[in-house]
């Protein structure tokens, strides 16, 4: 049976990585979401995907050039033709991430790192950051990266993470069976075009699905995990319960 992880929340209809989006996506029958994590200049774990503010929040410069104080009265934009375009959505962080999977202990957060924050602090700090606000939930969250250094220092701290790749091959890396990551996020674009997908240890996780028929396609290759900024759309035209979680 395949299971949807919510792609930044519930992005298609929210504004992506807000309390929101992530209510939204658990609403719409969502038990996996997906956010992403960057950092102040002060160092504050925040929901943000992009470094640079102009996509999201309208604003010139990158997120690490303003403090937490002056983030915090940040608005994030709301995607095209959603109703509540006009309510302003604040800036998430990674503490209100921790407080919302408390609310919800029957959801689990794929947290992935970005890659600037590890080039700007360097991977232990940042992933020891995150670790220390997430502890009191840290059975509800998978730590995910592109960066392996972020991972290697993660692998220490959590009890399940995720590599994440652009293209399938990469994954058979010398690195990471020294990681030995539970879960593979791999873009669908970088996927081997024709057999069986899916590694023995590891569970696969495709991203971005938004068509049924893709999904389809995918599960009759050996892929069970389909991260979608849809959920919600997706569900209904697989004909699929969400809710359900695999045996």
């Amino acid at each position: 049976m395949l299971e949807l992880v919510a792609h930044r929340g519930y992005a298609r209809c929210f504004p992506e990585n807000t309390l929101a989006a992530l209510e939204g996506a658990v609403a719409a029958g969502a038990r996996y979401v997906e956010v992403d994590v960057q950092l102040t200049a002060d160092a504050v774990p925040v929901l943000f995907h992009d470094r640079d503010c102009r996509r999201l929040c309208g604003l010139p410069g990158a997120i690490d050039d303003y403090d937490w104080a002056q983030a915090a009265t940040f608005t994030l934009s709301w995607p095209e033709g959603c109703g509540g375009a006009h309510t302003p959505i604040p800036l998430a962080r990674v503490t209100d991430l921790a407080r919302f999977l408390a609310a919800h202990p029957a959801v689990t957060a794929f947290v992935e790192i970005k890659h600037e924050a590890v080039r700007r602090l360097g991977a232990r700090p940042v992933v020891q950051a995150v670790h220390g606000l997430l502890a009191p939930v840290l059975a509800q969250t998978v730590l995910i990266s592109f960066s392996r250094p972020a991972l290697a220092v993660a692998r220490e701290l959590w009890p399940t993470i995720g590599l994440v790749t652009r293209r399938y091959r990469e994954f058979c890396a010398r690195s990471t069976a020294a990681l030995a990551p539970e879960y593979h996020f791999c873009d669908i674009k970088g996927l081997p075009r024709h057999g069986r997908l899916g590694h023995p240890r590891t569970t696969l996780v495709v991203y971005e699905v938004d068509e049924a028929r893709e999904a389809r396609a995918l599960e009759a290759r050996g892929v069970r995990f389909i991260e979608t900024f849809a959920v919600a759309e997706l569900a209904a035209a697989l004909r699929m319960p969400v809710r359900e979680r695999p045996l």
